[in-house]
């Protein structure tokens, strides 16, 4: 009888352990979901109390929809009273810029914004820096390079010297013109010219529109040239010298209170899967040898340049396209 007792006790011990430690576990699984949950949404939802939001476009400017997601979330967002952008890029593909300056835009049209230009912004990156309202730049950074670029190699001379020939049969003689195996025709070069030219004019009229020039002055700084900071603003690419304090600084002149926090924006971190492009570096990380670690060096400095598709607005070493 002593021996039931006792046991009936044990099992009691047992079950109000077991009832802690799921009440524990289920508990813990609660926050982990809300955790993830608040992840999912950007953590941007918690961001209600008056601020100064801050965003950051770094790097080689491609469509980008987790970016013109969080400018959507600003701009609808109460508690926004003002947006800094701090753009350091060479630039990238026209339609990213384009993309991105009209997600600006809209933000501007509720708040005021205000860009401060890092080491540089030019080309797509200073596309994206007229979107603001104000734009302020250290007296080292570079600025400009308004122009549009379309590249593509000719390995036609090299399949030569290896006994390789391509044969294509097309519908038409501009048809996916122009290619790697053949040198491009004039009519071929006349047809990107043309397309170059067009997108060349749709930049300078943002330009024109934007900093208030005439066509004049907007031709004669959108040869492809870049300035200093201090010429930037000489030339009125921009309105003054400065950084992050400088910009802050306007937007109280704008009315906005100095009690406002400045809370950056950042993007979601989510793991993405292996695109081509991180397939090829790896291949040619492994390929010569390279330490695995190389490749993130490899992917981020000379990777998105090589897979940059359609027209770009990007800053190059070498010669830029003639306009004329």
């Amino acid at each position: 009888m002593t021996q039931t007792a006792d046991a009936m006790i044990d099992r009691r011990r047992i079950r109000r352990k077991l009832t802690f430690w799921r009440s524990a576990f289920l508990i813990v699984l609660a926050l982990a979901l809300i955790t993830v949950a608040t992840t999912q949404t950007g953590t941007f939802s918690g961001f209600n109390t008056p601020h100064i939001a801050k965003v950051r476009i770094e790097g080689t400017i491609a469509q980008n929809d987790e970016l013109l997601k969080r400018l959507e979330l600003i701009a609808k967002n109460d508690a926004v009273k003002g947006l800094i952008v701090i753009v350091d890029s060479p630039g990238g593909t026209t339609v990213g810029g384009e993309t991105i300056f009209n997600a600006i835009r809209k933000v501007a049209e509720k708040k005021p914004v205000v860009t401060s230009v890092g080491n540089l912004a030019a080309s797509a990156g200073y596309m994206i820096a007229i979107a603001s309202d104000h734009i302020v730049a250290h007296q080292s950074s570079i600025v400009g390079s308004i122009g549009v670029l379309f590249q593509y190699p000719d390995i036609s001379e090299l399949m030569n010297k290896i006994g390789v020939k391509m044969e294509a049969v097309k519908s038409s003689p501009m048809k996916a013109e122009p290619n790697f195996f053949n040198p491009a025709s004039e009519e071929t070069k006349a047809m990107i010219r043309n397309m170059i030219m067009d997108s060349y004019d749709w930049f300078v009229g943002l330009v024109e529109t934007r900093r208030s020039f005439t066509r004049e002055q907007t031709l004669a700084l959108a040869d492809g040239s870049i300035f200093t900071g201090r010429q930037a603003l000489e030339k009125k690419l921009i309105d003054g010298l400065g950084g992050e304090t400088e910009a802050r600084q306007w937007l109280l002149s704008k009315g906005l209170s100095p009690d406002l926090a400045v809370v950056e924006w950042k993007p979601e971190k989510v793991e993405p899967l292996l695109s081509m492009k991180d397939l090829v570096v790896r291949g040619a990380v492994r390929l010569l040898g390279l330490p695995d670690e190389s490749r993130h060096f490899i992917g981020d400095s000379v990777s998105e340049r090589i897979f940059l598709d359609g027209l770009l607005s990007v800053m190059q070493v070498t010669d830029p396209v003639e306009h004329k």
